[in-house]
């Protein structure tokens, strides 16, 4: 059943054109991905489908009873009131429902005929049922079980709504919209403001709905477990594949393969005819042949590859090498008045590690790089940078701080003036800033493009510590990949906060779980983590950012750093395995070449050549070999003594 068509849809802002004719529908239970670069038109696209947005033209069918809910990416205000009952508000038939039920017991209070009161009778008790049942689906129990899962507290749900953050505000708006459970959602960034807990419950919570999906998302792997199509902005137009967000670039990548085996073909073909019409075109007896190939020439539509959108393309560069410590953090303390966020806090962060810090908002993730970074001041304690540290910070309100006045290149420019214009418009090229665009003030840029300006702050100054908070933000899907391409390529020490679940596996190698002014430290990345979370009981930690730590008992401690302790065993047993076998074949080589060596250096042994060539070429092949190892033998080493570092 389709709940949904779009048909011949058209829409353009000047010149740009975002629409033209696109056409498409939801189905019942479709599951749809909406990709494409920033600014290509899927926000635009979510507000026509909502009827926030008319387009210039074609039309939008919504089948009869369909309703539709939106998520935008930014929430300005919401109904006034406490947070529960904002979100109670979201569903308005309950209001309605209670109306009648009132109207139908003042009626039965005031008749006085036998049939009319058992009639209202009847009624009212279809009522009461009725009501019942919009209580068990769309009452205060789902409404708080919702809330708690999105992070609020108890003593939240009557705290009013204008004095909530707007990352909070979103989460309220978010709640209001899987209470209502429309059958189709419209869902815009839905992540962008989820703790790591909260992105858990919430992706489990949206699997299990079964509602029909379209969603803007710039995390690949949320995607990937949650849709089944893909609608994308391409150069040529939108268009629609099957599977999730790997199945669609696989399919891309074969279209763009078969395309381009297409247009070598034909242009082959093409340059033959070409080449028969100038050989033979002054021939008579030809003339017909060359005739028929001209205007074969002429009505042939040329095949033209898929042309490829431009995307962000950088490394950092190659920083100074630091002390083993990097950083550490001494007896830290800070509170914001009656709330505490660290108490006696010691840790030790070691050269090259990639630490992830996740936990509740409100926890301290943000404060932790920021108090690192010195942007705020400590109660107690001291944070120490290690030898030879230099130290870079990017968060999403440094976009704040470029000064608008200012084109994009004065900004960049302004932080290295040593350095020629050419060299700063060659970084600023590898953010997608070119020519003109250069010159645009950074008052009237977007937020990606702001967010993209101070990525570039970060490469034209070298730097062997770099803070991170909610980097992905602003990015689309491809550029985070370049961005996590680029930081796996890094040489220095990272700490960083995000909500991008992909984004975190792929480059931590430890996790920071911050909890009641503490931090729990396990070595790995994300997916690790929430396993063992699984695994010793305490997942529900993992899916409620409101649920408290258990108290543990010491046999409890016991257990648990057992099952640390057999954890970090079973993830150094391949590093040492590797070792094993690599000193094992060096050996083994070692050996050989010792027994060839001496036959190498007794001059008789050249005047047999044919006996003396392959014990030369085994020599050579076993140095080349041994050369191989032997800095295997080393990278394979300094990472055991990393991973053996987190014990």
């Amino acid at each position: 059943m389709s709940l949904v068509t779009a048909s011949r849809l058209s829409l353009s802002f000047g010149p740009k054109v975002l629409l033209e004719e696109a056409s498409f529908s939801i189905n019942a239970r479709d599951r749809i991905g909406l990709v494409g670069a920033n600014g290509t038109g899927k926000s635009t696209l979510l507000k026509i489908l909502s009827r926030q947005l008319a387009p210039d033209d074609g039309t939008v069918s919504f089948s009869k009873g369909v309703r539709a809910g939106y998520l935008p990416q930014d929430i300005l205000e919401l109904p006034p009131g406490a947070l529960l009952d904002t979100v109670l508000s979201a569903v308005p038939d309950r209001d309605r429902l209670t109306e009648r039920l009132l109207a139908t017991e003042a009626a039965l209070a005031e008749a006085d005929d036998d049939d009319e009161r058992l009639d209202l009778a009847a009624q009212l008790a279809d009522l009461h049922e009725e009501l019942n049942a919009f209580e068990e689906r769309y009452g205060r129990h789902q409404a708080e079980r919702i809330l708690a899962g999105l992070g609020f507290e108890k003593k939240d749900f009557e705290r009013p709504v204008q004095r909530l953050s707007g990352g909070w505000k979103m989460r309220a708006a978010l709640a209001g919209l899987l209470l209502m459970g429309p059958e189709l959602l419209l869902l815009d960034e839905p992540t962008n403001h989820l703790d790591v807990p909260s992105l858990v419950w919430f992706d489990d919570f949206l699997r299990r709905a079964g509602k029909a999906l379209l969603v803007v998302s710039h995390d690949r792997d949320f995607l990937n477990r949650q849709i089944d199509r893909v609608l994308s902005f391409e150069i040529e137009g939108l268009r629609g594949y099957s599977g999730n967000y790997d199945d669609y670039e696989r399919q891309r990548a074969a279209e763009e393969e078969e395309l381009a085996g297409r247009a070598r073909r034909q242009a082959a073909e093409r340059a033959q005819m070409e080449e028969f019409i100038e050989r033979f075109r002054a021939k008579a007896t030809k003339a017909r042949q060359v005739q028929s190939r001209i205007k074969l020439l002429e009505k042939q539509e040329v095949i033209s590859v898929l042309e490829k959108r431009s995307t962000i393309h950088f490394q950092f560069p190659e920083a100074a090498r630091s002390g083993r410590e990097a950083l550490r953090f001494r007896d830290v303390a800070k509170a914001f008045g009656e709330k505490r966020i660290y108490e006696g806090l010691e840790q030790t962060v070691y050269r090259g590690e990639r630490i992830a810090i996740i936990g509740a908002n409100g926890a301290g993730k943000t404060t932790l790089l920021k108090l690192t970074a010195g942007e705020l001041e400590l109660d107690r304690g001291g944070i120490e940078k290690g030898h030879h540290v230099e130290l870079a910070y990017y968060a999403q309100h440094h976009t704040d701080l470029l000064d608008p006045a200012k084109t994009i290149l004065e900004e960049i420019w302004s932080m290295v003036p040593d350095r020629p214009q050419t060299w700063v418009r060659s970084v600023l090229g590898a953010f997608l800033f070119s020519g003109d665009d250069v010159d645009k003030r950074i008052g009237v840029l977007s937020g990606g493009e702001k967010a993209r300006v101070a990525l570039a702050r970060l490469l034209v100054l070298p730097s062997n510590l770099l803070l991170m908070d909610e980097p992905t933000n602003h990015l689309d899907i491809s550029s985070t990949e370049k961005l996590i391409d680029a930081l796996e390529g890094y040489g220095g020490t990272l700490l960083f906060v995000s909500h991008n679940r992909r984004f975190i596996d792929r480059l931590a190698t430890r996790v920071w779980d911050v909890r009641e002014a503490k931090i729990v430290d396990w070595p790995g990345n994300l997916a690790d983590y929430l396993y063992h979370l699984a695994q010793s009981g305490d997942g529900q930690q993992a899916a409620q950012s409101s649920a408290e730590p258990k108290r543990e008992t010491e046999k409890d401690r016991r257990r648990r750093e057992a099952e640390e302790r057999n954890a970090l065993n079973a993830r150094l047993r391949p590093l040492r395995e590797e070792v094993a076998r690599c000193e094992a074949r060096i050996a083994a080589i070692e050996a050989q070449q010792s027994e060839i060596e001496p036959q190498l250096a007794d001059p008789v042994f050249y005047g047999d050549f044919a006996r003396a060539r392959p014990l030369m070429e085994t020599y050579e092949k076993n140095k080349v070999e041994l050369e191989g190892l032997l800095a295997q033998w080393a990278e394979v080493q300094e990472r055991l003594e990393r991973a053996s570092q987190d014990c």
